[in-house]
C-alpha cells in the first residue's frame, strides 16, 4: 500500500502519529488509537518498530480502528525516483507525534540522531514545528544510567521535544521504581488539550 500525505490528510481532521518501541508500555498502543479516534476529527497512524510488535498485533491496531507501518513498508525493493519515501510521507501527514513509549534504546538513537529504521528516519525528518512528545519507558536502573540522562538532555534541550515522564510505580519487570510510561490517558489528554478535541459523545 502506498502512502502519501496528500492522499491521507483530511480537511479540519487533527492528525496524530503514533510511534511505539521496544518497551511493554507498548501493549496501551491499541487503548490510545481507541481513545483518540473517540473524539471528533482525529485521524491516527501506528509507525513500530520490530521490538515493539512483541507487545501488541497489527490487528489489535485495525480493531481500534487505525494501521500499523514498519521498517518492511519503508522499502518493498520495487523504488523509483520520484516515488513516495514512507518516512518523509508520514512527517508531512502528522499534526503531533507521541512517541509512547520511548524505549532506551530509541531516545539513544534521538539524541544521537540515528537514521537506521523506519521511526528514527521519521523522527530525523520531523520539522522542528511539528509538535512531538517522548514518554520514555524503562527499567528503573536503565533510567538512572548516566547516559540517559545525557540523552534527555540533548533530546529536551537540542532537539527541543517535549519530554514526558517516566513515572515511577511496579514495573512490568518485577522492580518497583521510575521508569514506567506515563498513564496513557495522560498521554491522550496531552493532544486532547493541544488541539482542543470534543468527544464524539458531545456531537
Amino acid at each position: 500500500m502506498i502512502f502519501t500525505a496528500e492522499n491521507e490528510r483530511e480537511p479540519g481532521f487533527v492528525h496524530v502519529l503514533l510511534i511505539t518501541t521496544g518497551s511493554v508500555a507498548s501493549i496501551k498502543a491499541p487503548l490510545i488509537v481507541r481513545e483518540l479516534l473517540g473524539y471528533q476529527k482525529v485521524k491516527v497512524e501506528v509507525v513500530a518498530t520490530k521490538p515493539s510488535l512483541a507487545f501488541y498485533t497489527k490487528s489489535d491496531i485495525s480493531n481500534a480502528g487505525s494501521r500499523v507501518w514498519t521498517d518492511d513498508d519503508e522499502w518493498t525493493g520495487n523504488f523509483n525516483i520520484g516515488d513516495p519515501i514512507l518516512h518523509i510521507e508520514l512527517r508531512r501527514w502528522a499534526d503531533v507525534v507521541l512517541v509512547a513509549p520511548c524505549s532506551a534504546n530509541t531516545l539513544s538513537k534521538i539524541a544521537h540522531g540515528a537514521c537506521d529504521n523506519l521511526v528514527t528516519s521519521l523522527m530525523r525528518a520531523l520539522a522542528p514545528t511539528t509538535p512531538t512528545y517522548i514518554f520514555p519507558a524503562m527499567n528503573t536502573l536503565m533510567y538512572e544510567h548516566p547516559l540517559t540522562a545525557e540523552h534527555m538532555r540533548i533530546v529536551r534541550d537540542v532537539v527541543r521535544y517535549n519530554i514526558v515522564g517516566p513515572i515511577g510505580k511496579h514495573l512490568a519487570c518485577g522492580d518497583v521504581g521510575v521508569g514506567a510510561m506515563t498513564e496513557w490517558r495522560d498521554i491522550v489528554k496531552i493532544v486532547v488539550e493541544l488541539f482542543h478535541l470534543a468527544h464524539k459523545s458531545q456531537e
